[in-house]
Parts: C-alpha cells; sequence; structure tokens
C-alpha cells in the first residue's frame, strides 16, 4: 500500500465527497439517526469476519477502548450531529461553512495534544483552505436568516467530536490493525446513533431501490473504503497535513452535484475549489530533507 501512497489523498477526497451525495439520495427515505445506526451495524457485520480472518494481533481491552471511542467521535457523534441539525431545519450551505473550521481546531488540538509542529506555510495553507471552503459555499447560502442554538449546537459539537476523534486514533489507536480498529470503530459509533434513533425518532425507513442502493454506497464505498484511507493516512502522517484534505471536499462535491443533479456551478465556486486546492497543497507539503555535508 506503500507504493499507492502518492494518489490515497486524490482517492479519499473523491471518495468521501460522494458521502453527501449519497446522502442526498437516502435521507427522503430515512430518519438520520436510523440511517447511520443501519449503516454503521451493515459495516461492523461486513468487516467482522474480515478482521477475524486476518489472523491479526487483537488489542488489548484498552486499545479497543481507545478505538470504540474514536469511532463515536469521528462516526457517530460528527456524522450525527450533521445529519441531525440539516434534517431540522440547517442548510446545507451552513453546516459545511461550520464543518469547514475542522483542519484548524484539529491543527490547534495536534499541537497540544500530540506534539506536532504546524509551521507558518501550513497555517497559511490552512488559512486558504477556509477561505476556498467559504467562496465554494458562498451562493448556497441564500438571503440573511437566523439559526438558534439548537441547529446550530449539533454541528458544532459534531466539528470539535470529529476533531478530537482524529487526534485520539491518532495518539492511542495508531498500532490496531486497520481492519479489527475500524471495526472497533463503528461498534463504538453505534452507541450514540442507536440511542438517537430509539429517543428522538419513529425508526421508519421507505425500502426503495434508490434507498438500497445508497445504503450500498455508503456502507460499501464510503463506511469501509473511504474510511480505511483515512486511519491509514492518520497512521502515516501528521493528523493536521491528513485534516487540511477536506478542504477539498465542499469543492468537489459541488462539481458532482452540478453533474448528477444539474446544481448551480458559479465562477466563485470554482475559484474557491482552486484556492482550498492551494491551500491544501501548502499545508500537506512535506519539507525536503537536507542532505547532511559530507565529510
Amino acid at each position: 500500500m506503500q507504493r499507492l501512497l502518492p494518489v490515497i489523498p486524490a482517492a479519499f477526497v473523491v471518495l468521501w465527497s460522494t458521502g453527501f451525495i449519497g446522502a442526498r439520495y437516502a435521507m427522503p427515505h430515512s430518519e438520520p439517526f436510523t440511517f447511520l445506526a443501519l449503516r454503521f451495524a451493515l459495516a461492523l457485520a461486513i468487516l467482522s469476519p474480515f478482521a477475524l480472518a486476518r489472523r491479526a494481533r487483537w488489542p488489548a481491552a484498552r486499545e479497543a477502548r481507545h478505538a470504540a471511542v474514536a469511532g463515536a467521535l469521528i462516526h457517530g457523534l460528527y456524522l450525527g450531529g450533521v445529519f441531525y441539525a440539516v434534517r431540522h431545519g440547517l442548510p446545507a450551505g451552513i453546516a459545511a461553512l461550520i464543518a469547514g473550521l475542522q483542519p484548524l481546531l484539529t491543527a490547534f488540538l495536534a499541537g497540544g495534544m500530540l506534539g506536532e509542529r504546524v509551521g507558518p506555510r501550513q497555517w497559511l495553507g490552512l488559512a486558504l483552505g477556509l477561505l476556498g471552503t467559504v467562496l465554494v459555499i458562498l451562493p448556497k447560502l441564500g438571503g440573511p436568516a437566523s439559526y438558534g442554538p439548537l441547529m446550530l449546537a449539533p454541528v458544532i459539537l459534531g466539528v470539535v467530536a470529529i476533531s478530537v476523534g482524529t487526534v485520539w486514533q491518532k495518539r492511542f489507536v495508531a498500532g490496531v490493525d486497520l481492519a479489527v480498529g475500524t471495526a472497533l470503530q463503528y461498534l463504538g459509533a453505534l452507541v450514540p446513533v442507536t440511542l438517537g434513533a430509539f429517543l428522538l425518532e419513529t425508526r421508519v425507513i421507505d425500502w426503495t431501490g434508490e434507498f438500497v442502493l445508497a445504503l450500498a454506497w455508503l456502507v460499501l464505498v464510503l463506511s469501509i473504503g473511504a474510511i480505511f484511507l483515512l486511519l491509514f493516512m492518520i497512521r502515516e502522517g501528521a493528523v493536521s497535513r491528513v485534516s487540511s484534505l477536506l478542504y477539498l471536499v465542499p469543492g468537489v462535491t459541488a462539481v458532482m452535484a452540478y453533474a448528477l443533479f444539474g446544481e448551480s456551478l458559479s465562477a466563485i465556486q470554482l475559484l474557491g475549489l482552486a484556492v482550498a486546492g492551494v491551500g491544501v497543497a501548502a499545508a500537506t507539503r512535506r519539507r525536503k530533507a537536507v542532505p547532511l555535508p559530507s565529510r
């Protein structure tokens, strides 16, 4: 897999962006927590036999708990918060704008919890990425509106959760086999979304062909494929660099929505995608090693 490392970031961004497209197909047919509980349960059912068949080292109880906590934060609370807020009236553009703060928050946390040094070039790249994200989302925001704390709080909680979860994964779960660790993550993620489904929803699903296809795509391509790539990148690199890739997601999603649904794609959005790309390139570029003088 090391040979594929140069193309993994691009593949991750494309796959991660399709998650928002899949959610658009699925959400009219299911409530958010019910859908996420079903998605995580299916991903766990698929991954568990694979993880056992690999005969990989099973983590100690403490490592397993850390993996479950990371999953509850990265998957359960983040996706649950965003889906809940959008379902209950918060425009997706506002939600995406708040989510755009995640790479900056992760960089701050990585410095404090992991001792990662975020240099001036990376901070500039993170700032450009945020600016690009704002430009991509700006045309979607529409006119002025007032959004109460009950709409904003779930998204803010979700952004904090995925930021903490990313750092948690790097600090406490880096040595766990990817398949085993991902299965444990979904076990942890099931807890908050299942509680949400039973406490807040009717748990009724409209089993249309569109829903089944969207569910299959999100389970196989997102919950397994994209998450494997994300965890691999976290294990192999700095979390601040990995998180900066998420700045590209709104722009790539906008291009996909234009192609699939005929949504508008303005010049300012294309400019935002380009600015975000420059920012990500600056934030993820590694320093070249300085050769030692020969003696």
